[in-house]
């Protein structure tokens, strides 16, 4: 009998700490929501897009040495033909190319190539471009 009425009593306590806890998290996210949500929604809807009219635009191939006041870190790098028969096809390693023009193409034109490890510039230099 007197264990029966400890569990009761535990789970008694259980129950109002628990609605306790619910109660106080329920008046912070309100609080919160009414606050962020009356703020932010007008800073989104008020955006002024005449003020970008002044940004010049920018391009990601644009040549580096035609920007103005910009440094370039000219690294020395093998000429590659212009009429190239490489393309990107996921090779990455030394091991896969089959000459220098191409190790030097993959560096120069794929993503997470490892064939320059002193990051010189001049991939393969055990191998193809000595």
């Amino acid at each position: 009998m007197k264990k029966l009425l400890m569990v009761v009593v535990l789970l008694t306590l259980t129950l109002v700490g628990y609605r306790i806890i619910q109660a106080d998290n329920a008046d912070m996210n309100t609080t919160t929501n009414v606050a962020s949500n009356t703020s932010t929604t007008s800073k989104l809807t008020s955006v002024n897009f005449d003020d970008f009219e002044d940004i010049p635009p920018s391009y990601v191939d644009e040549d580096p040495s035609s920007i103005s006041g910009a440094t370039v870190n000219s690294s020395p790098t093998l000429p590659v033909t212009a009429t190239s028969s490489f393309s990107c096809d996921g090779r990455q390693h030394c091991t896969q190319m089959t000459s220098c023009a191409e190790a030097t193409y993959f560096i120069q034109h794929c993503p997470n190539t490892k064939m320059d490890g002193n990051n010189d510039g001049i991939p393969c230099e055990q191998q193809w471009c000595k």
